[in-house]
């Protein structure tokens, strides 16, 4: 397998040049080709009215479900369109039927954004939801899994990349064990579409375009195999999710594009689809290299910084990179960083309440080098970072 041009991706993210951009976990830098077909179509709509843009770009909005498919490994009418992650999950968990006494499974690994709506469903229907012990390593504990299997467990929430580290999750594994208890897997494929393959095994999956898939941000995807659907009952739907055929009749799309809406901002979906394209010329499996090269250097660097622990989880690892600095906030790091013109975000309990309560961790760094960062600017930030350890020791007498 060859490696990513690495001067070509950078030539196509003219930004990263100037700056040492460590946040693609967070809102990556789009490439040339995204930015041109947003603004693009944003001035066509200018010039000839939005309706009639849309219309002479339906094709490609067409062929953008096979594209979307080809990056999930699914059929193309699995594939719905959203303007969000978090559209995308929450759609899919309303779908689900829950009532008294069902159970739902999560991961330590959970998100905030997860959590909060699952534990206020839970609390209205009067179902329970329960976290699934992590291994030694800190990823989901299959074996554990196994052993709270039940009846009435209705559903594993699954987090295949967590918002506070490297961990990358047993997906297959766990997906293998929920079905045979009869239950649904969904996926939140939120930090991992864009940088790994999506791994086989679950029946809905969602993502999004701004992070590691590069595209504009108020977009995502959401994919419901065909297997599952029947299992789903979608309540909001509008006009693009379902057909108005006689005065009380009403019939639903038998896809997964019952879980669209109507309206959409056209500019920002061709953006996610030339993002996605752009994925697939590279291939997904050279950008893990890269990514995971990169995360590697990185996470070796900092861990040789005195006063510096990495804080990642999990034997496989990926593109996000967690750190603290021994008595310097994780806010202040950041800041510092960014003063050097080298961008890092922080995660806090809040975010994955779980597992920092669990580690007894309040915040972190969170670094995520996507494959446009150069070798030299990894090595740039553990020298920043390292910098800012002498600077906080105090002089030796």
């Amino acid at each position: 397998m060859s490696a990513i041009d690495l001067a070509a991706v950078r030539a196509d993210t003219p930004a990263c040049r100037d700056r040492v951009f460590l946040d693609s976990a967070g809102s990556s830098l789009p490439p040339r080709q995204v930015v041109d077909e947003v603004v693009g179509h944003l001035r066509r709509e200018a010039e000839v009215g939005g309706y009639r843009a849309a219309a002479e770009r339906q094709d490609d909005l067409d062929q953008g479900y096979a594209h979307v498919a080809d990056l999930l490994g699914c059929l193309p009418d699995e594939v719905a369109f959203t303007d969000s992650a978090s559209r995308s999950w929450l759609a899919a968990l309303d779908a689900i039927p829950l009532g008294p006494g069902d159970r739902v499974l999560t991961t330590e690994a959970e998100y905030g954004g997860n959590a909060i709506p699952l534990l206020t469903l839970a609390r209205r229907v009067g179902a329970t939801v329960e976290a699934v012990p992590s291994d030694a390593d800190g990823a989901l504990d299959v074996d554990a899994l196994r052993g709270m299997l039940d009846e009435r467990v209705k559903l594993l929430s699954l987090v295949h990349v967590p918002t506070n580290g490297g961990l990358v999750n047993p997906v297959t594994e766990a997906a293998a064990a929920v079905h045979e208890a009869g239950a649904l897997v969904l996926l939140d494929a939120c930090q991992s579409l864009g940088q790994l393959p999506i791994p086989a095994g679950a029946d809905i999956v969602t993502g999004t375009g701004r992070k590691w898939l590069r595209g504009p941000r108020g977009t995502g995807v959401l994919a419901v195999r065909r297997a599952a659907l029947d299992r789903l009952r979608p309540r909001l739907v509008d006009l693009r999710g379902g057909f108005w055929e006689s005065l009380d009749e009403v019939r639903l799309h038998d896809d997964a594009r019952v879980f669209e809406l109507w309206e959409f901002g056209v500019a920002e979906r061709l953006g996610l689809i030339a993002a996605v394209r752009y994925a697939l010329d590279l291939g997904l499996d050279r950008i893990a290299a890269a990514v995971g090269e990169r995360a590697d250097r990185l996470r070796a660097g900092l861990a040789a910084i005195s006063g510096v622990e990495v804080r990642d989880l999990g034997s496989r690892r990926c593109g996000l990179v967690s750190f603290t600095v021994e008595g310097t906030a994780a806010e202040r790091v950041r800041d510092a960083l960014l003063a050097r013109d080298i961008t890092v975000t922080v995660s806090r309990v809040s975010s994955t309440r779980y597992d920092m309560t669990r580690r007894g961790l309040a915040q972190v760094v969170r670094a995520s080098p996507h494959y446009f960062v150069s070798p030299e600017q990894i090595d740039q930030a553990v020298a920043a970072v390292a910098a800012l350890e002498r600077d906080r020791r105090p002089d030796p007498l």
